[in-house]
């Protein structure tokens, strides 16, 4: 097993300090003047849940750059609440990235241009990031209180806004869930979750002939999802944008309607981010509201995509009503809810702790099948889902394994660099370098060891 994912050592002032200054020297050099980019070669638009990641570290370092992502990004919003998962910068080229602006078609609105977004959305983890930038604010003057509370102020109703589109115009399941009507949508693209209701999508490889790939001149494409599923991706994409990105009767007409346990487990933390943020504004009913719209997410989550069988979470197809098999990471990640069942909470610990997974976890389970050490999410170590799942230990009190968990991300990231994702067993980094999330939450992980608010005792 490679050091870097061994037993910890501890992390010595010294990789602190270094890491700290090579981090702060990525989201410097990804600046672009409002808005952070992923990564300047592969990735040179504004990402929407890489955008929280980002502000997330931000918020230690520049916390007006902090609040101008945000802002930048929810510039972006459409009229009817989604937040766009990639804001097109208008001054890069067509061909710097694919699908770019002329293939999403997206009509102009709210007083944006024409194809200046993309249609699909991505999970929700903006009010989390903007009451973290918040509570950190403090650290830096009363100045910065004061404008962090002005910031809260406008942000407040289109997080809201948010909210009210993915809980309402995407439960197109009627459970109380939101659903994804693309794998993009869920974070994890290529995950195993999406396998069996992928099968159902046509996969023509002429869409490829007519959209080529960009990716891999910049990737191996053994890192990167196949061409098979970028096909589908593709078709999908073309689907959704023949009925004008419409969410009316998605079970119906789309062919990929899921509803992803790591998503609406972001949709319930928002929503408890949400009612600190109210709490902070002065509306103790909005906050009451928010804090039941988090439970009721959390109970649907566990009604809908719970199996007690394999005593996990699972992706649920909407179109069958079959839970995916496939054990993922994502299924891991309702952690995260304070008001999880305890048998659902002792379940997870027991798939995190297991053959399956371990610390760090990697994006797919170690044992099956389809684990792949280096192809995106089907295998690889993801400082951001890592982030997420220390959280989650955090709230459930777990903290001596959350700690282990926080040193070992860092020990990665300084051996090996600020990567896009990382190789399970060897530690080694994957995709593309000096990436923003993975930058931004070693920020974090090096500043912060508090436990959310609302955290249980073990």
């Amino acid at each position: 097993m490679h050091p870097d994912l061994s037993p910890t050592l501890p992390v010595i002032p010294e990789v602190c300090a270094e890491l700290w200054a090579s981090a702060a020297r990525v989201l410097d050099a990804n600046w672009v003047g409002d808005h952070t980019v992923p990564s300047r070669t592969l990735y040179p638009h504004q990402w929407s849940w890489d955008t929280a990641f980002t502000a997330i570290g931000l918020a230690y370092v520049n916390q007006p750059r902090a609040w101008r992502d945000l802002r930048s990004l929810f510039a972006a919003q459409w009229p009817d609440g989604r937040v766009p998962h990639i804001a097109f910068d208008p001054d890069t080229p067509e061909e710097a990235y694919f699908p770019g602006p002329r293939f999403w078609n997206v009509p102009a609105y709210a007083g944006r241009p024409a194809r200046s977004s993309t249609g699909l959305v991505q999970p929700p983890l903006h009010a989390l990031a903007a009451w973290e930038v918040y509570r950190h604010a403090a650290a830096h003057g009363a100045d910065a209180v004061q404008q962090a509370r002005i910031e809260l102020d406008r942000l407040y109703p289109r997080l809201v806004a948010q909210q009210e589109y993915l809980g309402d115009r995407r439960d197109a399941g009627g459970g109380g869930l939101a659903s994804i009507v693309h794998p993009w949508e869920s974070g994890l693209d290529d995950s195993p979750a999406w396998d069996e209701a992928l099968a159902a999508v046509p996969a023509d490889p002429g869409l490829l002939d007519r959209h080529p790939r960009r990716d891999l001149a910049l990737s191996d494409a053994a890192h990167r999802p196949t061409d098979t599923d970028h096909a589908r991706y593709v078709g999908l994409v073309l689907d959704y944008q023949a009925g004008e990105y419409s969410d009316t009767g998605l079970a119906e007409r789309h062919a990929f309607v899921v509803e992803c346990p790591g998503f609406n487990a972001v949709l319930a933390t928002a929503e408890l981010a949400l009612a600190q943020i109210a709490g902070v504004l002065g509306r103790p009913s909005e906050a009451r509201r928010h804090r039941e719209r988090a439970r009721d997410v959390t109970a649907a989550i566990g009604r809908r995509l719970w199996n007690p069988e394999t005593r996990t979470f699972h992706a649920r197809d909407v179109r069958t009503g079959r839970l995916s098999p496939a054990h993922c990471v994502s299924g891991l990640l309702p952690l995260m809810l304070p008001d999880l069942e305890p048998d659902q909470v002792d379940g997870i610990l027991a798939e995190l702790r297991s053959e399956r997974f371990g610390l760090p976890a990697p994006s797919h389970d170690r044992t099956a099948r389809e684990f792949d050490t280096h192809r995106y999410s089907r295998g690889p170590v993801w400082i951001n889902v890592n982030w997420l799942l220390r959280r989650g230990l955090l709230v459930h009190g777990r903290r001596d394994e959350a700690e282990e968990l926080r040193r070992r991300l860092v020990r990665l990231v300084h051996r090996n660099g600020h990567f896009e994702y990382f190789h399970p067993e060897e530690g080694g980094g994957l995709g593309t370098s000096a990436f923003s999330w993975t930058a931004a939450l070693c920020l974090d992980l090096l500043a912060d060891r508090s436990a959310p608010a609302y955290a249980r005792a073990a």
